[in-house]
C-alpha cells in the first residue's frame, strides 16, 4: 500500500518556476514533442487548442489545432498515454476526442477519479510539472493574456521527484485507494474491479 500522507525530507531539487503563458511553453509544447509517454492529472479536462507549428510561415498568422489531434499522432507512433481526471470531460473535450477513433478505441487512455485535485505532467518518465494549473487553455497559458487563470507551478527533471509523482500517479491510476474510498457508492467506475 502507497503511502498518501507524507511529508519528504528537505533536499535541493533543480527546477524552473512557471507561471501565466510559461506553462504552455514549458509544458504544453514538452508534451506535444514527447517521444515516449505523457502522462496527465487534472481536476478539470477540457479541448485544449495549441499552436499549429506546421503552419507557421513568415508573415502568416498562427493557426490552432486540438492538442488532441497532436495525442493522436503520438498514439499512432505507440506512445503511452493517459490521463487521470476528476470530472467529466467538457463537451467540446469529448467532441473533439470522439472525432478521433484511434485514442477513442485505447490511443489515449482515460479514467475518472472524483478525488483526483493534483495536477502533475509527466513526459517522457524525465520531465515533471507540478502546480496549480489544470489541462485547460486558461490553466495552462493557452487562452490570451486577459482570459487565463492566475497559475504557478515548477518544472523539473529530478529523478527521485520523478519517481515519487510516478508511483503515486501508477498507484492511483491502478485503483490504489479504490477499494477503502469514502466516494466508492457514487464513483462511476471504482478503478479495482471490485
Amino acid at each position: 500500500m502507497m503511502e498518501l500522507d507524507f511529508v519528504s525530507p528537505e533536499r535541493l531539487v533543480r527546477a524552473r518556476f512557471v507561471s501565466g503563458r510559461g506553462h504552455y511553453e514549458a509544458v504544453v509544447k514538452a508534451a506535444m514533442h514527447a517521444e515516449v509517454s505523457v502522462w496527465i492529472a487534472t481536476a478539470n479536462l477540457k479541448e485544449l487548442l495549441v499552436e499549429d507549428e506546421r503552419a507557421r510561415m513568415p508573415g502568416r498568422r498562427t493557426s490552432y489545432r486540438s492538442v488532441l489531434d497532436v495525442l493522436d499522432e503520438q498514439a499512432a507512433r505507440g506512445l503511452d498515454l493517459r490521463i487521470l481526471h476528476a470530472g467529466f470531460p467538457s463537451q467540446a473535450f469529448r467532441d473533439a476526442f470522439d472525432a478521433h477513433p484511434r485514442l477513442v478505441q485505447g490511443g489515449l487512455e482515460m479514467r475518472l477519479c472524483p478525488r483526483v485535485h493534483l495536477k502533475a505532467v509527466i513526459i517522457d518518465g524525465r520531465i515533471l510539472y507540478l502546480g496549480s494549473a489544470n489541462w485547460t487553455g486558461a490553466g495552462l497559458g493557452a487562452k490570451s493574456d486577459r482570459n487565463r487563470n492566475f497559475e504557478l507551478g515548477f518544472v523539473t527533471e529530478d529523478e527521485a521527484l520523478l519517481d515519487q509523482v510516478q508511483g503515486l500517479f501508477d498507484h492511483l491510476w491502478t485503483g490504489g485507494e479504490c477499494r477503502g474510498c469514502g466516494r466508492r457508492d457514487s464513483c462511476e467506475a471504482p478503478l479495482d474491479g471490485a
